[in-house]
């Protein structure tokens, strides 16, 4: 057996143990039979047969997958490998960059500080970034586009929504965009910080007017500088604080920490000839990015975060559980409720769903059309990572995995979503 390997199972061991003796917070899920909360162990075998072929086939290198009921972990299973060139198997505690599902955590900290009094949701932003309070936006006009001033200042809310008009720079005014570096989401590599980096894109031309449409893009990078404003701390801080301690996430960072490196998994790209390492020759977005080696300075609240499968599932337990995990509070169940509303009526473009607050909500099961619950919410990332969770029948599910440039046949998430729910028995 490989040195990493031997290493990284005592790792785990020692992890396992920690969690065991930890305090209530930060304790690992109480393992339950699935049959104790309405499961069928037989049926959540399905779902180990569909991530094995997935790998067998070269779809994805290796997963984790994790399913909470009621609170009790009923599933969780690693497959495939977390760095194939290494010979490294998965494990369940091995990191990932879940990238967009960072918005939900950032998001988070925006109801937080309302909670604290520091900020109010319905507030411009450029109560807090000043640059923020007069912005532009770029309309298609005879002569390619004219920059015109927004119908109105962009608020906290507009954010949180996705309607801010803020994208990653690929609309009209691409070209203006291009000339500041400021495109795409990817922002590990930037040495300005996030502060700066808000007021760079406050003065370019936006993709739609405030309210106007869905615009999905850098809302909550911007929303990161808010925090770091009403809060007084660095975005980090403010997490760590607030969210990570309390919920006893552990292996949750912007950055992974040098002891924690050979727990960070490889990003590969799923390719009609198989799966091949990505690197950063072409874009580094694409390849192992810098979580590892960058200069560790902007906190992207967009696509910002690495972290586990238990970490996350926290998270969402704590949305489930209507603010509160393990008697800690986050957020008041009033915050909830407010949350995982309807905030977009109608300018989410999925029949039967659409954002709240922190995440993209099923609001009507059969416009969806596909398994769920009314109430469900969930997100994803764009290393294929994703995630829902379902207040109704009080179960959380997370996947990782770690591909870019997914190939079009890899319906790894519909599948998955289906097993989950056709697991439950009662």
């Amino acid at each position: 057996m490989r040195r990493t390997s031997i290493n990284r199972i005592l790792t785990g061991l020692i992890l396992a143990v920690v969690l065991t003796h930890s305090s209530a917070v930060g304790q690992a899920f109480q393992r339950t039979e699935p049959e104790q909360v309405g499961m069928s162990a037989e049926r959540l075998e399905r779902m180990a047969n569909l991530m094995d072929d997935y790998v067998e086939s070269e779809l994805i290198p290796g997963s984790v997958t994790l399913i909470l009921k009621n609170g009790h972990l009923v599933y969780e299973r690693a497959v495939g490998m977390r760095d194939r060139e290494a010979g490294d198997p998965m494990a369940a505690t091995d990191l990932f960059r879940i990238a967009s599902q960072t918005k939900a955590v950032v998001s988070t900290a925006v109801l937080i500080l309302q909670e604290q009094g520091k900020l109010n949701i319905q507030e411009p932003v450029g109560k807090y970034l000043p640059e923020w309070l007069e912005t532009t936006v770029a309309v298609e006009s005879e002569d390619g586009y004219d920059v015109v001033p927004a119908n109105r200042p962009i608020t906290i809310r507009d954010l949180l929504t996705h309607t801010a008009g803020v994208g990653w720079g690929q609309g009209h005014a691409a070209e203006e965009w291009e000339a500041a570096d400021m495109r795409y989401w990817y922002l590990a590599d930037r040495p300005e910080g996030i502060r700066q980096f808000a007021r760079t894109v406050a003065n370019l031309p936006m993709d739609a007017h405030p309210g106007e449409r869905f615009v999905y893009g850098l809302n909550q990078d911007i929303l990161g500088a808010v925090v770091e404003q009403a809060a007084g701390q660095p975005l980090d801080e403010f997490l760590q604080q607030h969210l990570f301690n309390p919920l006893g996430m552990v292996d949750t960072h912007f950055f992974v920490p040098a002891e924690k490196a050979d727990r960070l998994s490889v990003v590969y790209g799923s390719t009609p000839d198989g799966l091949i390492r990505l690197t950063d020759k072409d874009d580094h977005y694409h390849g192992q990015g810098h979580y590892l080696d960058g200069p560790r300075a902007t906190f992207g609240g967009g696509a910002g975060l690495v972290s586990t499968a238990q970490d996350y599932a926290r998270f969402l337990q704590m949305w489930v559980d209507r603010g509160h995990l393990n008697g800690v509070r986050i957020l008041s169940p009033t915050t909830v409720s407010l949350a995982l509303s309807d905030h977009s009526q109608g300018r989410f473009t999925q029949p039967g769903r659409e954002v709240g607050l922190a995440f993209g909500i099923v609001t009507d099961l059969g416009a969806y059309g596909m398994a769920g619950s009314e109430g469900e919410f969930g997100w994803g990332g764009a290393y294929h990572t994703s995630y829902f969770a379902s207040p109704e029948h009080n179960m959380v599910v997370v996947y990782m995995t770690q591909t870019m440039i997914a190939r079009p046949d890899v319906d790894d998430f519909a599948k998955l979503t289906a097993l989950a729910y056709q697991a439950i028995v009662e």
